[in-house]
């Protein structure tokens, strides 16, 4: 999933796609969720050591609102059967990170854990969080700053009776950006979870991931359901800003239910979050 600097009341039905670029890869990612501060989500990404700040290319996917619509109308509708059950010291007149317009979204990236001291506190990761994800130590963040949820008019007493989120969920357009990769024989999708300022080891997933592999690693996606068509036969390509190759094939595949706390990636090496044993 993808990591929150508040807690975060509810985060379902999330929707990544992951495409090659000579050494850089797109990523966009989209997700429903309420919460009751500005906040900010944060996706780790494996870009080379000591990027430069403009190192990460955010793209405004803000007229095409319905991409992973448009992408499931590739694939079969059937049955998606689940995979599983049920800091470095900064200077304190440092400037600040750039700010990117994105659409509905103001965008940052963090070229390294210690750069966070660089944003506004409401969307910094507690440093403690990441002396608990030591494999993140050297990694870039990409972070978008989302609205509060408005609150639910039956918020408060039924709320207490029955449970669930008092503020309704937002979905947003996509977020989108290309990154360079620090190993280009592998995808990445950010699928850790931090949604309350805690690292667990186990998640719960509502995850479809969605890609457009180099030839060489289809034999790495057994597990993975390729569309029925090309992408141009399914997608609007030209509202994609070069984000999906028209001419190539889709995989598809659902991560849902408890799972491994971590990412993933597809190719020589990678790995897939197994269910979780609890």
């Amino acid at each position: 999933m993808c990591c929150f600097s508040q807690p975060v009341e509810l985060v379902k039905d999330t929707n990544i796609f992951a495409r090659s670029d000579n050494g850089r890869q797109f990523l966009v990612y989209s997700m429903s969720y309420a919460a009751p501060y500005e906040l900010a989500m944060v996706l780790p990404l494996p870009v080379p050591p000591d990027p430069s700040e403009d190192a990460v290319r955010f793209i405004n996917l803000q007229r095409y609102p319905t991409f992973f619509d448009d992408m499931r109308r590739g694939f079969p509708p059937r049955m998606l059967y689940p995979l599983g059950r049920g800091a470095t010291a900064i200077s304190l007149d440092a400037p600040k990170l750039r700010v990117h317009d994105v659409g509905d979204f103001e965008a940052s990236f963090v070229p390294q854990i210690g750069d966070f001291d660089r944003l506004d506190e409401r969307f910094r990761i507690p440093p403690d969080a990441w002396d608990r994800l030591p494999a993140y130590h050297d990694y870039g963040f990409a972070v978008f700053k989302l609205k509060a949820s408005s609150t639910r008019w039956f918020a408060g007493a039924v709320q207490k009776l029955f449970g669930g989120s008092v503020h309704k969920p937002c979905r947003v357009h996509p977020m989108a950006f290309t990154f360079p990769r620090r190993n280009p024989e592998l995808l990445y999708f950010p699928t850790v979870h931090v949604h309350d300022r805690e690292v667990r080891p186990h998640a719960t997933f509502d995850h479809m991931l969605y890609c457009q592999p180099d030839a060489m690693m289809e034999k790495y996606l057994r597990r993975w359901e390729m569309s029925q068509r090309r992408a141009s036969e399914f997608m609007d390509v030209a509202r994609s800003e070069g984000i999906v190759g028209s001419d190539q094939y889709c995989w598809r595949l659902p991560l849902n239910g408890q799972l491994q706390n971590r990412d993933t990636l597809v190719g020589e090496g990678g790995f897939l979050p197994e269910v979780a044993q609890v």
